[in-house]
């Protein structure tokens, strides 16, 4: 019998995650369709990716705004988010209104909103994209939710792996991008040279599955090849393994838990390979102990660690602030913040990101 074609919608087409999840999709006609495509700000090539797929003008769109209301608008079985930074939550918060199906890679809507997120998100509803994650979700299904044990992020590491903290301070922005192992945006991979990155995917975890802080750690692995682990009470402990390649994790997002042939190259197992793993340097990255004290304030806190450290980064490729300065200012302005009283709202998310913002930006050309 054939199988009608999922109907995606791809938010932030035009960047990484967007660009491998249409690949994925070209690849397989048979399967998905593409409904929707917005872009943040690259209008010839989101022109160029609506043509080739047949998507009519009425379903894209340009910016975040116009994104949110483009999952509400267009019928589709899954969205796709791949849209960076804190913009990406009224889209997320948009395809859980609405029922969809939600493939997220924008971390940061988990972040930012996780009290907004958990109240709409319906149980499978939310689909996690981001590699560590994807392997969490994978590995879960060897167990019960009560045989769980600990979770285990694996970190490259990053282009700074092995450097004590003294040995940091002269990095340039070029030093920060050179990522040994991911290609990703600027954000995201300076991120992952601070290792915020990983902060953020500790809290990502502690929202998606619901495990204690205490009981998720991170692993340094510098071949990027077991995503990440999880241990179970029996002493046995599962690990998904692959290349490094984000296309597995998209395309399991677009038709959880269904996989898709020839999504990535398998492993070559008729070959010698040797895998490393490393305790974290706490004192040379001080971003995840700061992001597991923000995830457990919670409130708006995550909010705060999120908005200051974009202005933070912007800084430091502006050549206004040392690479050691990123996670210095987050930590002074999460330091500084007085949480409002009352409920967490978008509204009261959305000031809580601006105060930090402004605070940030003001210790920053102090």
């Amino acid at each position: 019998m054939t199988q009608t074609p999922r109907r995606v919608l791809v938010l932030g087409a035009t960047g990484s995650i967007g660009e491998q999840t249409l690949d994925i999709i070209r690849r397989n006609p048979d399967r998905f369709q593409v409904v929707g495509l917005s872009a943040g700000n690259q209008a010839d090539a989101l022109a160029a990716a609506a043509q080739e797929f047949g998507v009519p003008q009425s379903a894209t769109a340009l910016g975040a705004d116009d994104a949110e209301q483009l999952v509400r608008n267009v019928e589709a079985d899954v969205v796709i988010n791949g849209i960076t930074g804190s913009v990406g939550l009224g889209p997320t918060l948009a395809a859980l209104e609405t029922g969809r199906t939600l493939a997220l890679a924008n971390k940061e809507s988990l972040i930012v909103g996780a009290p907004l997120v958990r109240q709409l998100a319906a149980p499978g509803q939310i689909v996690p994209v981001d590699s560590e994650h994807s392997a969490l979700a994978q590995c879960l299904t060897a167990g019960t939710r009560a045989e769980v044990t600990r979770l285990v992020l694996t970190a490259s590491g990053g282009p700074f792996r092995g450097r004590a903290r003294h040995e940091l301070t002269a990095v340039t922005p070029a030093d920060a991008l050179a990522h040994p192992t991911w290609n990703m945006g600027r954000v995201v991979t300076t991120n992952s040279a601070t290792l915020v990155n990983k902060g953020l995917e500790v809290i990502e975890a502690h929202v998606l599955f619901d495990i204690p802080f205490a009981r998720i750690d991170v692993v340094v692995h510098p071949q990027s090849i077991i995503h990440s682990m999880v241990e179970f009470i029996d002493g046995a402990t599962m690990a998904q393994v692959s290349m490094p390649d984000m296309r597995l994790p998209i395309a399991l997002g677009l038709d959880w838990p269904n996989r898709i042939p020839d999504a990535v190259a398998p492993m070559d197992w008729t070959k010698a390979h040797t895998w490393t793993f490393e305790p974290l340097d706490n004192e040379a990255f001080p971003a995840l102990n700061l992001a597991k004290q923000v995830g457990t304030a919670g409130g708006a806190y995550p909010a705060v660690f999120n908005a200051a450290n974009e202005v933070a980064v912007d800084a430091f490729h502006d050549g206004a602030l040392p690479f050691l300065g990123i996670v210095d200012t987050v930590a002074e302005v999460v330091d500084r913040y007085q949480p409002s009283a009352g409920e967490v709202t978008r509204e009261s998310l959305a000031e809580a990101e601006r105060w930090a913002r402004a605070e940030a930006t003001r210790r920053i050309q102090a």
